[in-house]
Parts: structure tokens; sequence; C-alpha cells
């Protein structure tokens, strides 16, 4: 062997020697657990128990009900011309479906969160990994969530910025993802987010900052709604300093251009958009003044029409009434005007009991477009307009003469009763029944006039309280009250029972009562019954209000047949303080006994308004009225016929003079025959009367005696309150009384 040879194989065996050496050594320290096996081996663990714990929370954590807030919504409750009037709730959200919402508006919020939104699983892994680094480390709220991950944060979860809490958010998001279509999770990612201003969900945000519905946004206001939603409070342009106003500019072309890129948006359209200005914040509507009648007033509509106390009190509801805010002011304005301005409460006393209420109503399709409650419904709580604790009086008197038209009723000597039918007017007259005995009722008239013989329409002109406690016998009072709940009396109302009194008017009725009741006799006898709401909406859920007209309650000849002999009120009798000229209105009049409430309503053929005066004292007590605004009695002539005289020539300015379209032959509407002679009268000791063409003159101008003729000239009434005072008879009456001379019943009421 050569010495070469013999050195290579010394190198050999020492090499041999070094590497058995080494391979027997001791591995020591923290190699022992590095070898590239061991670490691959760790990865390797490691990964499967990620995946098996990740499986294990999978399984473990279920899609949560919805949190609280997220449910919670605003009410919002509109005029007729669709502008806010107030809105109800903690929260101030009404969700929309995503339908409403405009296509290139949906995109906008898209094309700023989430660009590939409809096609990823849900989840951003990479996103939620940095999320919860920057969370261990503690540097606050970081971005990087897909639209579902927002979703499910603000619909299920919270807002803390937890580990655990982003575990959920990645584990919910892609149950959502397979369980929810891409739609409904926008639909709720849009609704659910909190745009500043106190606004939750696009259409709070929609009216917050540009005062419209989601339905007319445009692409250039969505894209500013979507660029909010990264920094609601630093990016309200309205408030924000030069940096915030420079940083939500700069987001909103962010979000233009990303709907170019993904083809939502048309490249010239989008060169020549300009930046939306939102609004400045204006103040939410509140419940002072007649809003906080209103809302209560459809509260409680909705409530009988199937709407429960929790389906409202959760929200969501958009409610638009049929308050017209023209008329509104109109009737606010009369009130203030004619009544309020005459008050003196520091200096009469009297003046702090008075108390309006007032409807009005469309007779075609029931809508009240106007109402007044009171002071406020901050100052005043109970509602003056749907109160029915005070008695509607002589306004109840057409009720009376419409149940003899509906019955074809006759008087105890077989005469049909009409508008031209003669009864005895003299007060006190005790009331018979069809025997010819008397019932035990007597009821005075105003200030204890006696008119004599008198007609049908000169006694409604009067409100001659004698002849139709008379006719409501001879019709039969369970007929007259079936009349008048059919006509739209409440038959529950306190004191609504089947007496003789009822005759004046003792039960309870509030004004929207009473509109109702006369737009049923302008509506031709089709019922009508007042309605303050026009919708109520909550996404694709519509409230299913009860129709506002109905079928015939009364027939057309009847109804018609009042109404005409209404006119004469207005034209001749108590009602005067209300004629238009050009214009045709039928209206009554009411005063109820101690002058607790005055009434005037009456109707053009296109609107109809009951006013109603109450005296209220301390802890609701009813009291008189006498005295207020320096006079004596309030008559429904006064104040009430003054309140609605000022209401209705406003309200009907620009609409032309009406007539009514009437279907009858009697009453003050239809003129006399040229030549007619009344036929004999019947005496004081009968009630039998004769039917006789209208005399020559309606209109008395003294008390006559029950043998004199007609009367000629009326009481007086209308105007400012009479000074008059009630003079007992002189006589003492046959049949118990009570301290006001009334004979087995209740106070009589006078008109």
């Amino acid at each position: 062997m050569g010495r070469a040879e013999e050195r290579r194989a010394r190198q050999k065996s020492a090499r041999k020697a070094r590497k058995g050496a080494k391979k027997g050594a001791k591995k020591t320290g923290i190699r022992r657990f590095f070898t590239w096996k061991m670490v691959l081996g760790y990865f390797l663990s490691l990964g499967l128990l990620l995946v098996g714990g990740f499986i294990a929370l999978y399984i473990w954590v279920d899609v949560p009900n919805a949190n609280a807030l997220a449910k919670a919504e605003a009410n919002i409750y509109k005029y007729s011309d669709g502008s806010i009037m107030a809105r109800t709730g903690k929260v101030n959200r009404e969700s929309v479906p995503l339908s409403k919402i405009p296509k290139d508006v949906q995109h906008t919020f898209v094309a700023a969160e989430n660009k590939d939104f409809y096609s990823d699983p849900g989840v951003s892994f990479t996103g939620t990994a940095r999320g919860m680094i920057n969370t261990l480390l503690g540097r606050g709220k970081q971005g990087g969530s897909t639209i579902t991950q927002q979703y499910v944060k603000n619909y299920y979860l919270s807002q803390e910025q937890t580990v655990s809490r982003k575990l959920k958010e990645l584990v919910i998001s892609l149950k959502v993802d397979q369980q929810m279509s891409k739609d409904d999770i926008l639909a709720g990612y849009i609704n659910t987010s909190f745009y500043g201003r106190d606004a939750y969900g696009i259409q709070a945000a929609a009216r917050a900052y540009y005062n419209k519905d989601v339905q007319k946004l445009s692409v250039g206001e969505g894209a500013y709604l979507a660029a909010l939603l990264q920094a609601p409070s630093q990016y309200d342009y309205s408030v924000a300093g030069p940096n915030g106003k420079r940083l939500v500019k700069q987001r909103w072309n962010y979000v233009l251009d990303n709907m170019v890129q993904k083809h939502w948006l048309d490249p010239g359209k989008r060169e020549g958009m300009k930046f939306p200005k939102p609004l400045d914040p204006r103040p939410v509507p509140g419940m002072d003044g007649q809003t906080g009648y209103f809302v209560e007033a459809a509260k409680q509509e909705l409530y009988k029409s199937g709407v429960s106390e929790d389906e409202l009190a959760a929200g969501g509801w958009t409610i638009t009434l049929n308050i017209d805010k023209k008329k509104q002011k109109a009737l606010e304005r009369a009130v203030r005007t004619q009544l309020t301005d005459d008050l003196k409460p520091k200096t009469r006393p009297v003046d702090k009991h008075a108390q309006v209420g007032a409807v009005s109503v469309n007779p075609k399709n029931g809508a009240i477009v106007a109402m007044y409650g009171g002071a406020g419904a901050t100052k005043h709580w109970m509602n003056n307009a749907t109160r029915e604790d005070y008695q509607p009086a002589s306004t109840f008197k057409p009720l009376i003469l419409a149940a003899a038209l509906e019955n074809d009723s006759t008087t105890r000597d077989g005469t049909k009763i009409t508008a031209n039918t003669i009864y005895d007017g003299d007060s006190g007259r005790p009331v018979k029944d069809a025997s010819g005995n008397n019932v035990g009722f007597a009821p005075p008239n105003e200030d204890h006039k006696d008119y004599g013989p008198i007609t049908v329409q000169t006694a409604m002109n009067n409100s001659v309280n004698s002849v139709f406690a008379q006719m409501a016998q001879d019709v039969g009072l369970e007929k007259v009250k079936k009349t008048a709940t059919a006509l739209g009396m409440n038959p529950k109302a306190g004191g609504f029972d089947v007496a003789p009194a009822m005759s004046l008017g003792v039960m309870g009725a509030s004004p929207q009562d009473m509109a109702g009741v006369y737009a049923t006799l302008d509506n031709h006898g089709e019922k009508v019954t007042p309605s303050i709401i026009k919708s109520a909406v909550k996404g694709d859920q519509r409230a299913e209000l009860p129709d506002t007209t109905g079928g015939e309650v009364i027939s057309r000849t009847a109804a018609d047949s009042v109404t005409s002999v209404l006119t004469g009120v207005v034209d001749k009798g108590t009602g005067t303080a209300v004629r238009q000229e050009g214009q045709a209105v039928a209206g009554k009049t009411g005063t109820s006994d101690d002058n607790k409430s005055a009434w005037f309503t009456g109707y053009t053929p296109n609107l109809v308004t009951s006013v109603g005066m109450f005296g209220e004292g301390q802890g609701g007590k009813q009291v008189t009225l006498t005295g207020t605004g320096g006079g004596g009695r309030v008559n429904g002539g006064g104040y009430p016929a003054e309140i609605w005289a000022a209401y209705m020539k406003a309200a009907l300015d620009g609409q032309g003079s009406a007539r009514f379209d009437l279907d009858t032959d009697m009453g003050a509407a239809v003129p006399p025959p040229s030549s007619t002679s009344p036929t004999t009268p019947p005496t004081s000791e009968s009630s039998e009367p004769t039917t006789s063409a209208p005399p020559t003159s309606e209109t008395p101008t003294t008390p006559p005696t029950p043998t004199t003729t007609p009367p000629t000239t009326p009481p007086t009434s209308g105007g400012k309150p009479s000074t008059g005072t009630t003079t007992p008879p002189t006589t003492p009456p046959t049949t118990p009384t009570d301290t006001r001379g009334v004979r087995l019943g209740p106070p009589g009421r006078h008109g």
C-alpha cells in the first residue's frame, strides 16, 4: 500500500471515530426538543389542536338570539304629507327591507366595507387574526372584518374588544353565512349599524342627514352614509373640523372608486359626481303641543285594529296620520284667536276652567284632518277631542229627527213626522205616551221660553226641548238609541240610558263621536267612522285598519232631510254665527244644563267639524262655563260656533263654494211652495200635531202663549256669551222636580 492510500485510510478511520463519538454523545439543554423532526411534530400537533379546538368551538357555539339594542326600534309618526311629526322609543331605528333600498345604494356599503362580500365565506381569517393580535397588544379597535362579521357583532354580540368575542364572532359568522342569504345579511348590516346623530339603520340616517326616506337616496348620498360607518362622529360633515371633512371626502371617493372597479358605477357618471353635503342637525320632534294627543289617539286606533301594545312597544312602525298640516294650523289658530286670546285666567278664575276639543273630518273617507285636544299633551293630560265624559246636549236633537224619518214615525194621532209637523213648543210641557198619559218628564226650554205651536223646523232652529222630548217618545226611545248608535254614538258612554231624558243629550260623547255622526249624515246615510291613521307599516307588515266608510245605516232620504233641516239652524236659528256667504252649511248648537258644556257641530258638503267647550275644574270636576270671557252663559252659538266659523273659513279657503246634493222634499234647504196656509195648530192641552207648510216667518220676537200663532223671531244666540239669566217658572210643576225645575229626570238641557 502506498503512502497516499495509507493516509486516506487513516483519515477515513478518524472520521468514523468522530462520527461514532458524536452519535454516542448525550444531548443536553434546549437542543433535546428542537430537532427538525420534533419541530415539525410540534407544528403538526399544534395544528391538530387548533383544528380540534375550532371544531369543538364550532359545535359548542350556537347562533344566539338578537341582542336588545339590535331589535330596538323607534316608531315614526308622520303628517299626511309624509313629513315627520314625532319619533317615539329609546332607539332611533326603523328597519327597512332591502327591496326599499336602491340597488346602487346597497353597493355603496359593499364597496366601502367588503368588496368581495358576495363571494366570500362570511369571514376574513387574516383580518380576524390581526384583530385578535392587536387586541392582545392593546392597540384598540381594528378593522378588517367582513360585512357578515360586522352584522354578527351588531346583531348578536356586543361592541367589546376581547379575544373571546372575536372567536365567537368568527364561528357565528360562518354559521350565519351558511344559514342566511347575502341579501338578508346585507340588509341586517345596513339596518343595525350606527351612523351618528342618534341614528341607527339607514332609514333613520337618511332622515337625519338628508331629510328623506331611504328610497329617495342618490348613489352619492348613499356613499356618504356608507363612509360614515368608519367614524360616525368624526365624519359628520356639518360639524367636522377641516381634517374630518378632508377624511370623509377621501373615504367618499374611495367608496365610489371601488364601485367603478366592481362595475357597479359607470365611470362617466362617477366623473361628474359632486360631494352631497348633508343638512345641519335638527332637533327630534317631541310630544309637546298637539303632537302628544295625535300619538296617543293613533295608538288607541292601532290597538283596536289588532296591533298589541307589546308589538307597538317593540318599535319599527311608520305610522302616517291623516292630519293635514294646513288645516291643523288653521284649527289651532281659530281656538287661539276666538277663545284663548279672550281669556284672562289671572283676573277671572272661571277662565281657568275653559277647555276646548275639536275634530275635523273628511266625510268622504272618514279621515281626521285636524284635531284640537287642549293646551298641549304635556300641559293638559286628557285629549278633549276624544273624551266622552261631557254631554252633547242639543247636538243630539238631529238624531231624534233622523230616527223619526228613518222609522216613518208618527205623532200620537198618527200623523207622519216631517219638518213641517207642528208640535206644542211650550216650556215644561209634560211628555205623553201613545195613550195620552204623562211619562213623568217635562223639560223646560232655554230661559223657560214658550213657543206655542211650532213646526219641527222652527223647533230645530231654536233648539226647543219640549218638542224633541215629545218626538223621542213618539218615535220610541229604543229606536232613537238604535239610530243614534248606528250613526256613530257610543252606546256604552255614560248616561246613555233608554229614558225620556235621553232626548236632551244627557249621555257622554266626544267631539270625535259627534263629528262621525254628522259626517254620516253629510255622507247621505253611509256610515263614516273618523280615523286619525292613514297607514301603519313595519317593514313588509301592514296593519289591517278597519274600514272608515261602510254601508247605509239610515236611508239617504232620511239623512238628507236632516241636513236640509239643519241648514235652517244656520240660516235662521241658533247657529247664525257660522254663516258663510255662498257656502252651504248645516249644523247644530248645544248647551248643557248648568252650562258645563257648549257645542257646535256642523258641516259643509266636503268637511265636518265638531267643537266642544267644557268646564273643567280641579281634579277633572265638571264645572259651569258661565262667566267665561267676562260674559254670561256660554251658548253653543257663542265661542264654539265662532271657533268653527274661523277654522272652516281658513280650511276651505281656495276650494270654492259647494252646495249640498240632497234627495229630499222637506226642510229649510227646500224652497217652500208659493202659497200655503197652515192647518189649525193643536192646543196647549194636546201634543197631537197636524201637518202644515212652513209658516211665513219662523222666528219669534216675544214668548207666545199656548194659543198664539207660530213665532216669528228666534231667541238671541251666537256671538259672545249671553248675559241673560235663567228665570224659574212662575207656577210650580205638577210632577216632582229638582232645584232646576226639571221633572223626574236629569237637569233640563238647552240649545
